[in-house]
C-alpha cells in the first residue's frame, strides 16, 4: 500500500493530465474512487471525451525512466471500461521532473509471469507524446 506522500503525488499528477486534456478541448473527468478499495466496479484514473473520441487512462507517476507494470486486474478492468464505451485504453505515465507525458496503448503492453502488464524502459522511451496522443487515433496507431 503507497504512503501518504506517494498518493498525494500520484493525485496531482492524476490532476495534472486532467487539467492539460481540459486545455486540449477535452470534456473530463477525474474518478473519485480511482485509486480506492473497490473492486466491483472499476473507475479509470481520468476519463477525456471530445469528438466522440473517448480516452481511458490508468496513470503512473515514476521517479525515473524504468519499466511500467501495472496489476492485471487494473489493465482487464481499464480495457473492459474502453470497450462498453467504445473508448481507447492507455497508461498514461508522468516521470518526477520530466516535462512531457508518455502514453502507452494498452495493446502493446505484455504480461509477465507474476501476471503484471509492463511496457519496457524502451517502448516507455518511445511512447506517444501529448502531441501524437491527440493528433492519432489508436486504429491508425496500431494499424502501423
Amino acid at each position: 500500500m503507497p504512503g501518504i506522500a506517494s498518493r498525494i503525488r500520484g493525485f496531482t499528477c492524476e490532476r495534472e493530465l486532467a487539467r492539460i486534456l481540459w486545455r486540449e478541448g477535452f470534456a473530463v473527468i477525474r474518478a473519485p474512487a480511482s485509486g480506492s478499495r473497490a473492486r466491483r466496479i472499476f473507475y479509470p484514473d481520468i476519463v477525456a471525451v471530445k469528438n466522440k473520441r473517448i480516452l481511458v487512462f490508468e496513470v503512473k507517476l515514476l521517479k525515473k525512466y524504468r519499466p511500467v507494470c501495472v496489476e492485471s486486474y487494473k489493465i482487464n478492468r481499464l480495457v473492459e471500461f474502453a470497450r462498453r464505451a467504445c473508448g481507447e485504453a492507455y497508461v498514461a505515465v508522468k516521470i518526477i521532473r520530466e516535462a512531457r507525458w508518455f502514453f502507452i496503448p494498452v495493446e502493446i503492453l505484455k504480461v509477465t509471469e507474476k501476471g503484471f502488464y509492463c511496457a519496457t524502459r524502451e517502448q516507455l522511451s518511445r511512447a506517444l507524446g501529448l502531441e501524437e496522443l491527440l493528433k492519432t487515433p489508436i486504429s491508425e496507431l496500431l494499424s502501423k
